[in-house]
Formats: C-alpha cells, sequence, structure tokens
C-alpha cells in the first residue's frame, strides 16, 4: 500500500497540475483542441466536403458547418457500421456506443474512435479518482475493489467487418488494461451478462463477500442492484456488507429525488457521493469539490464545446456561443465536435453554468424534456430539487416518477406518477409541499398556478412499488443505458404506464 500510494500521490500531482492549466487557461485550451480536430479531420470524407483545410478560425467553422442531430448523421454512421472508414473522422471505428436516452424511439448507435477512448472516457475515468482523491487524501479506495455496473455488448458482422455494439459501460469495461480490470468487480463475465434480472442476481451473490470499497453506475439502477444485495444477505445496512464501501460514483440521471433513499440504505458517516458527466457521445463534467455537486467542464478531453440558448419558453435559439460568450444561470443545449466524428452535434441535454472560473456546471434536463403548456416552462431540474424538498419534510423516498399535462375540459393540471420507496406519513402535505417548492424554483410555474387560475393544483398518484421496473421490463428497456422520460409535453408514456401497472 505504502509503494501504491506514493505512486498515486505522484500520478495526481502531475493531473492537477494540468487540469489547474486549463482552469488558467479554458480558452486556449478549447482553441487548440478545435485546431486539432479540424487538421486531423481535414482529408476524411465529412472534411472535404466543408473544407476543413482552408479553416483558419472557428467563425469560418460555424459558417461552413450546420449544427447537427443523430437524424443528420445517421447515414454516415450506417457507412461505417458496413466497414467504410474517413468518413467522420481518419480512424477505423470499431465501437459503437448503443444509447437510447429514454424509453422513446429507436436506439442511437453512436461512434467511438480508440482516440475516444483513451483520450476522453479513460481519461475522465481517471480523472474521477484524482479529484477523489484529491478532495479526500485520507481514503482508502485501493485496499478494495470498485463495483462497477456495467451493461452489454455483442459483435455484429457486415459485409465481413466486424463491428461491436453495447452501452459505453461494456465498451470500456472490455478496453479496459488489465491493471484496471484487477481492481473492478464482478468478473467481466457477469458484468456483461445480457439478461438484466439474471446479472442482478449474479452481480449480487458474486460480490456479498468482496471487499467493495466504491461503487459506480445510474442512481436508478444501482438502488436495485442495493436492494437484491440487503434481500440476499439478510442486513437492513449495505455498511453491514461492505463496511469499507466509501464513495458512489453516479452518473447518468440525477442523483437528487434517490440521496434519501441511498442514505437510508447505506447509513455510514464516512460515506461520500461524487457526480460525473459521462455520456455514450464523451465525457464532459467530473465534481471537483466535496461540498457542492456542481461539476468541472473538462476542456482538454478532445471535445470542442459549443452551447445554444433556451429561450424564456425552453426552445432553442438560433444563436450558438462558444465558451467564453456563456453566462451563468442560463438553460443551454450543449453542441460538441469530437475526435469520433461528431461534427457540431446536440447531444440532447441541458446545461446551466454555476461558475465561469473556473467553468462549473450542472446538468438541467433534455431538451425533448420538460412540460410547458401554459408557458410553465416546467424542467427536469425544478422537478428534481422540489421533490427533493417534499420527500425531506415529510419522510419519504422515492424510486422513480413521471409527469405529463393532463386536461380535463377548460381545466390544465400536472399528472405525476410517483413510485415511493418510504411512503409520506401525510399524503396531502407531500402535495402541498411539492407544489410549493416548484412555485419556489419557477417563477413561471407559480405565476400560472396564482390562484389555480391558469394551472390547476398538481394530481399525484402513488404507484406501487416495482411499477417503473415492471414497465421498463415490458418495454425490454431495463439496464443502465434506459431511463425513466421524467417529464412530457404528451400524455404517451403516462398513459402506457397506467394502462401496463396501474
Amino acid at each position: 500500500m505504502a509503494l501504491i500510494n506514493s505512486v498515486l500521490s505522484w500520478l495526481i500531482k502531475k493531473r492537477i497540475h494540468q487540469i489547474e492549466l486549463f482552469i488558467k487557461y479554458p480558452h486556449e485550451v478549447q482553441e487548440e483542441w478545435f485546431f486539432k480536430l479540424i487538421n486531423t479531420a481535414k482529408d476524411t470524407e465529412w472534411g472535404k466536403k466543408y473544407d476543413y483545410a482552408s479553416i483558419k478560425n472557428v467563425e469560418q467553422y460555424r459558417e461552413r458547418v450546420p449544427v447537427s442531430t443523430y437524424e443528420d448523421i445517421f447515414p454516415y454512421i450506417e457507412r461505417l457500421k458496413n466497414g467504410e472508414t474517413n468518413i467522420l473522422w481518419p480512424e477505423e471505428i470499431k465501437w459503437f456506443a448503443k444509447s437510447s436516452g429514454t424509453t422513446a424511439g429507436k436506439s442511437k448507435f453512436i461512434p467511438v474512435s480508440e482516440s475516444t477512448i483513451e483520450e476522453c472516457h479513460f481519461k475522465g475515468g481517471k480523472d474521477v479518482l484524482t479529484l477523489y482523491l484529491n478532495n479526500y487524501p485520507d481514503s482508502e479506495l485501493f485496499t478494495g475493489k470498485g463495483l462497477l455496473m456495467g451493461g452489454s455488448s455483442n459483435i455484429q458482422e457486415v459485409n465481413n467487418s466486424s463491428y461491436y455494439v453495447g452501452d459505453l459501460s461494456a465498451i470500456l469495461m472490455q478496453n479496459m488494461p488489465y491493471w484496471a480490470q484487477l481492481m473492478r468487480t464482478p468478473s467481466l463475465a457477469i458484468a456483461m451478462m445480457d439478461e438484466w434480472e439474471s446479472k442482478i442476481n449474479m452481480i449480487a451473490e458474486s460480490t456479498l463477500d468482496h471487499n467493495v470499497t466504491s461503487l459506480s453506475g445510474v442512481p436508478s439502477w444501482t438502488l436495485v442492484l442495493l436492494r437484491k444485495i440487503l434481500e440476499i444477505s439478510g442486513k437492513d445496512n449495505v455498511s453491514d456488507v461492505w463496511p469499507n464501501l466509501e464513495v458512489f460514483f453516479h452518473g447518468g440521471v440525477s442523483m437528487t429525488p434517490y440521496f434519501q433513499e441511498y442514505r437510508r440504505l447505506i447509513r455510514s458517516d464516512k460515506m461520500k457521493y461524487f457526480e460525473t458527466y459521462n455520456a455514450s457521445e464523451g465525457f464532459f463534467g467530473i465534481q471537483d469539490q466535496s461540498n457542492s455537486h456542481d461539476m468541472l467542464l473538462m476542456l482538454d478531453y478532445g471535445i470542442y464545446y459549443e452551447f445554444i440558448p433556451l429561450d424564456d419558453r425552453d426552445r432553442e435559439t438560433t444563436e450558438v456561443k462558444e465558451l467564453f460568450e456563456v453566462e451563468k444561470g442560463v438553460n443551454y443545449a450543449m453542441v460538441i465536435s469530437t475526435n469520433s466524428g461528431l461534427w457540431r452535434y446536440k447531444i440532447g441535454d441541458t446545461v446551466r453554468f454555476t461558475s465561469l472560473s473556473p467553468y462549473r456546471i450542472r446538468i438541467t434536463g433534455r431538451t425533448k424534456n420538460y412540460i410547458n403548456v401554459v408557458g410553465e416552462e416546467l424542467i427536469i431540474d425544478n422537478a428534481d430539487k422540489a421533490l427533493s424538498i417534499a420527500c425531506e419534510k415529510t419522510g419519504a423516498t422515492i424510486t422513480d416518477y413521471t409527469a405529463a399535462p393532463l386536461f380535463e375540459g377548460e381545466t390544465i393540471r400536472h399528472e405525476w406518477i410517483i413510485e415511493f420507496a418510504k411512503e409520506p406519513e401525510d399524503f396531502e402535505f407531500f402535495r402541498e409541499t411539492f407544489d410549493t417548492a416548484l412555485k419556489s424554483l419557477n417563477s413561471d410555474y407559480e405565476a400560472k398556478r396564482y390562484h389555480s387560475m391558469v394551472l390547476k393544483e398538481p394530481l399525484v398518484d402513488k404507484a406501487p412499488q416495482g411499477t417503473f421496473y415492471r414497465w421498463m421490463k415490458k418495454k425490454n428497456k431495463l439496464g443502465g443505458q434506459h431511463k425513466v422520460p421524467r417529464l412530457s409535453n404528451n400524455r404517451k408514456y403516462i398513459e402506457e404506464i397506467k394502462a401496463c401497472c396501474l
């Protein structure tokens, strides 16, 4: 351990110095990566189409290259999967991260180059440890193993060319160096299992006797595992199973609604929660302070960032901002150019800057996940925080939720389906507290709720335990890459849940 700690200490100091450099010179670092990306891709089909070789500045790039969505680049991705090369990026693309974002629609297949694996995702993983250990130098993280909730992957062959499809965690686990594999659990064979329910059982049974010091995964799905751990072990506290567990590295969905339930299941004074922002398209942010869940925007991962402000009705404007043009407190749709050949690509997430020196962000939702039928402009960040406040004041804990507008003649209200791990002692007080919290967090919601003139009080339905799990299972959407859609402007999901499970 003394040798390991000495080596780690040296590596941490070296990397912290590099992070401090991009914090001090953020725009210079981003400009450097911009030109590196452009120059590397100038001889690709895409680079020739937009004449990357003659681009001299960001302004020219923005004038020539349109902002794109997955639908725009889908034909190029299909060609990559068919074995064509040098289309979007000069490397041969063998890996495609399967990403659905929500239960809606068909899966996306995001190209993942070797450069992105090494310079972005693996670098991000190392930086998570670097920033965590920099905050907690007395950590005993490496005295045990990290439990990573992995997905599944498979090999597909087209035109005698093989490519690999899986969710991002599966791709990263299969590319991990040998030394990293030794530090994680469960075995790769179990971690890569396709059938979700069998995998949860196998992970729980195979890790019960391990010295697990850290967890990594999506909060909603990791809860499923922790409950299975307690069920099999007969314990009521995860710390009795893994006494040296000290941190949960979480991402994928907001942790805010789940904190109370995690604290109920893991009762330990040393337990910490560390947020990350790692998506199929890239690794974007890492919590860098122990007392704040804001995330440092990572600027040297082979990604060039742009941001589209959302207007007063949470619609994207026609403006596109560079990093030096962003403002605190504004919701932005994020646009990225990457070393996997995603050019001015909208990833579908919205973020808000909480600091401009250094650049720190919070994820506020999805560009397509909101409710705005009467100008209330309700976003996921509002909902998560309001639910957390209501839970804290009523002693409740939440498993999952979704919401949509409800039209009853001339009456309009929001209908919420909430699955409680622990129900509030006074349900009506919970509903009132939740509504009041939404008003305090969102002035537009408050205005529309004034005397219930435009928007009536919310309708809150208590869902039986297991409701969202059964719905996701019916849709064949179990597992970490799939997320329950929180907010919607139509009633498609909420009606499906009612028909299926209520």
